[in-house]
């Protein structure tokens, strides 16, 4: 692999210590922020050294490439795979059962679908539904740019707990990409205020997890509630081969 496990451990811990500093600055407990190292479009045996290296959450964006990893590494105590990239409808069949939690439910007819599967499987699969709230038409989940744009989100959410076999646990989203992460923060406050709203217009469901930030911003993400953030190149470098 083009990076050595040495690498990848002294990564890790840069990041991990940027973390908790970024935590310490907002008074936050550093146990309410997990770390999802993104490993897509990475070989197995770099997925391998990150666990090695003690990653417990690796994230991936292809349904097939991250299938193929997590059945080819097996089980390994502790570790969970989290699906971040965008999920085709046809692929429900691949990401239910096989992640532990699916960031990036964008629409009803999906939620529809993995919960058929997961029902099927005799099993309850855990999701966070994302939203689009920069209004750019490359990102995907639900259009929340908008306050007009919540009771339409709202009707959509009604749907998506009625059914048995999905359980939400929060929100996600991706801001428009920049190289002056302080940019983004607004984007960030934006999921975390439609966060507390739907908490309180939804009370007894699990609205905790706030998934945002990556590489280029996950420090402005944990000061602004971010409880998974997603980072890859600041830990792995660039990626070795694309996959889809």
């Amino acid at each position: 692999m083009d990076i050595s496990k040495e690498e990848i451990q002294q990564n890790l811990e840069q990041v991990q210590e940027r973390i908790r500093r970024a935590a310490e600055r907002v008074n936050r407990p550093l146990s309410s922020i997990r770390l999802v190292v993104v490993t897509k479009s990475h070989s197995v045996e770099v997925a391998r050294a990150v666990i090695e290296s003690g990653a417990r959450i690796l994230g991936e964006n292809y349904a097939e490439e991250g299938v193929s990893k997590i059945h080819e590494i097996g089980p390994v105590s502790g570790v969970e795979w989290h699906m971040i990239g965008h999920v085709q409808s046809r692929k429900a069949s691949d990401v239910a059962g096989n992640f532990s939690l699916i960031h990036s439910l964008d629409s009803v007819k999906l939620a529809e679908r993995i919960n058929r599967v997961a029902e099927e499987k005799g099993r309850s699969q855990d999701i966070l539904v994302q939203l689009n709230v920069s209004g750019e038409e490359s990102k995907s989940g639900f259009p929340c740019w908008k306050d007009e744009q919540i009771p339409v989100l709202i009707t959509e959410i009604e749907k998506m707990i009625s059914l048995s076999s999905i359980k939400l646990h929060g929100l996600m989203t991706i801001p428009p990409f920049t190289d002056h992460g302080e940019l983004v923060r607004p984007y960030f406050q934006r999921l975390r205020i439609i966060r507390d709203y739907l908490a309180d217009r939804f009370h007894g469901l699990d609205f905790s997890e706030l998934s945002m930030g990556m590489s280029a911003d996950f420090e402005i993400a944990v000061e602004e509630g971010a409880t998974l953030v997603r980072v890859g190149t600041a830990i792995l470098g660039e990626r070795i081969y694309s996959k889809g």
